[in-house]
């Protein structure tokens, strides 16, 4: 759905009030910056190892479900389980190369995520320019990113009663958990990623990139369907492909909407309020901690995006503001928090979507 244009009138007298609370929000970003800075260090060792421990296992992984297919698919279909795991892990070694974190050389960052496009069908060079979108706008109600995209945007409670009784229906839909945690996801990795969607015609890279992308992946995908069949890969690649975007997006949409979460106007908005106060801290056990490379600590992300994965928790632990963030685990808020999707301006929380 698309976000309704809110404009804001500039004040008529200077506000002091408000700058000094510029002021010493600058002081605290400052401060926060000096801890985080100390973490951004990319380490070569830890990237190769990390890539070695998400490539290797996941072509593993494909290669005994297609043998797997001559006893049974039903383990081929088991084994897409832990595959999709790790393509989980391969996305998240592209989002760090996306905010050249993960290795000092951009060249470096650009192949390896172009690498990991042929595992996670995301197209780098546009995906990492719409993130750095969302990274610079998120939880800012006067920036808003385009309502095409669902999982970044949200309406205020006022804006969705003020749209017509048909576009609530359509946007209720589109936003119940069924829809856009479980149906969506597999259309968005497998169809919608493969055009340049909500790209300005000037991104003439980023639309290259997407083409690029699909030519890499028709020549992998194609190779695989004469070698072995068109059959057995989309008995192999289809059910992983489907179960590995739906957990990443449910991940990507827990740690941005849940009961706390702070939107704020643009002249009230600063990066600490949005990163601690706008980004959950997800507590995983230790193997999904792993295999989401330690993308729980999302509120230290948001506020260094620089830091490479291998070392958001080590910062999380630096300082003491960062334990403000809301917690959430897999037993506590994290299968309800997709429900939160309306800014109530008045009551200044998130809250569910009603029907009406």
């Amino acid at each position: 759905m698309e976000a309704m244009a809110v404009k804001v009138e500039a004040p008529t007298v200077p506000d002091h009030g408000h700058q000094q609370r510029s002021n010493e929000a600058a002081a605290g970003w400052a401060s926060i910056r000096a801890i985080t800075s100390r973490y951004r260090a990319p380490s070569a060792t830890i990237g190769i190892g990390q890539m070695a421990s998400s490539f290797l296992p996941c072509l593993g992984l494909f290669v005994v479900m297609y043998a797997s297919l001559a006893l049974s698919w039903w383990i081929t279909l088991a084994l897409a389980v832990p595959t999709a795991a790790f393509i989980v892990r391969i996305f998240i070694i592209q989002h760090d190369c996306g905010h050249g974190s993960f290795f000092r050389s951009r060249r470096a960052n650009d192949a390896v995520g172009m690498l990991c496009s042929l595992f996670t069908l995301t197209p780098y060079g546009m995906w990492r320019r719409q993130h750095a979108g969302h990274h610079a706008h998120w939880n800012d109600l006067d920036r808003r990113m385009s309502g095409s995209d669902i999982y970044s945007t949200c309406l205020t409670f006022d804006e969705y009663r003020a749209l017509p009784r048909w576009r609530r229906m359509v946007h209720r839909a589109m936003l119940h958990p069924v829809v856009s945690l479980l149906l969506l996801p597999p259309v968005v990795f497998l169809v919608i990623y493969r055009v340049p969607f909500d790209a300005p015609l000037s991104w003439n890279r980023e639309r290259w990139a997407v083409y690029g992308t699909n030519l890499a992946l028709l020549v992998v995908y194609g190779g695989l369907c004469i070698g072995l069949g068109f059959r057995d890969v989309l008995l192999v690649q289809l059910p992983t492909s489907i179960i590995a975007s739906i957990f990443g997006v449910w991940l990507f949409s827990l740690q941005h909407r849940f009961d706390g979460a702070l939107w704020a106007r643009h002249e009230a908005w600063t990066p600490v309020a949005a990163s601690l106060n706008g980004s959950s801290y997800l507590r995983l056990p230790r193997i999904l901690q792993w295999f989401t490379g330690n993308i729980g600590f999302h509120h230290v992300h948001h506020l260094d995006p620089r830091i490479p994965n291998y070392r958001l928790e080590e910062c999380h632990r630096a300082h003491p503001a960062f334990s403000d963030a809301t917690t959430l685990t897999i037993s506590g808020g994290a299968l309800t928090s997709s429900r939160y999707c309306l800014w109530d301006e008045e009551k200044q929380k998130l809250v569910k979507i009603i029907r009406s």
